[in-house]
């Protein structure tokens, strides 16, 4: 089954899909085409002549095409993360399953609504090959504050979970996980972008890479037509 982006149900959070060409306006000072020319002495001849410096452009274009090829060609199977208990887990483990990426939060409002529908779309969905990847932050209000036992007792006691989850994480900041850049540089923007709060969300696709994005306010049931969709493709 040939599988499209454009069939989502769910917006993308604001940001468009195809990203709008490049302006020199966004791309900041240190990219910008400059045609300012400065004069130099030919010391064979003494005459000044005027030479542009808008080859840095140039360089510069290359040198941030050859990055934005080399992140687009990553996946998120590509990335090891620590579970809740300590351990390293390769994320190549889940080659050929969709993945929903959540970071997710004890003692938010949107806590018990949220773990709730995760649980039953992983329960009703997981015999297919569907995975849901949590990831505690305290980032957003000091909402996830325990120790990665308390944390993993609170979600597996009270709401039954049995998705994997992870080991604490910043999804902002100089100290951001890896696979959360990876994650925003995919969906969030030419460059990038924030994570709004917890219960932000990313689906990811049977081969890792990121194919939609949802806002903390979009519960799971309302993403459980794209999951199928993934699913079946």
């Amino acid at each position: 089954m040939a599988f499209s982006y454009a069939s989502f149900s769910t917006p993308f959070n604001g940001f468009a899909a195809n990203p709008s060409p490049i302006t020199s306006a966004f791309l900041g000072p240190s990219l910008r085409f400059s045609t300012r020319t400065s004069k130099t002495r030919n010391p064979s001849n003494g005459v000044s002549v005027k030479s542009s410096n808008s080859h840095r452009f140039l360089v510069k274009s290359k040198n941030f095409s050859v990055y934005a090829r080399a992140a687009a060609e990553k996946s998120v199977h590509d990335f090891t993360v620590k579970d809740i208990d300590g351990n390293d887990v390769s994320l190549d483990k889940f080659k050929g399953k969709p993945l929903l990426i959540v970071n997710v939060a004890s003692r938010c409002g949107l806590t018990s609504s949220n773990y709730s529908e995760l649980s039953q779309l992983y329960e009703k969905y997981k015999n297919q090959g569907f995975e849901i990847l949590a990831f505690p932050c305290n980032q957003f209000g000091g909402q996830e504050p325990g120790s990665n036992p308390e944390i993993k007792q609170f979600a597996c006691t009270r709401f039954k979970a049995e998705f994997p989850i992870f080991d604490k994480v910043d999804v902002n900041g100089p100290s951001t996980a890896p696979i959360y850049k990876f994650l925003k540089s995919n969906a969030g923007g030419f460059l990038g972008d924030i994570i709004k709060w917890n219960f932000e969300k990313f689906l990811v696709d049977k081969k890792g890479k990121v194919v939609e994005r949802y806002p903390p306010t979009t519960s799971p049931f309302q993403i459980e037509k794209d999951i199928q969709k993934l699913l079946a493709a």
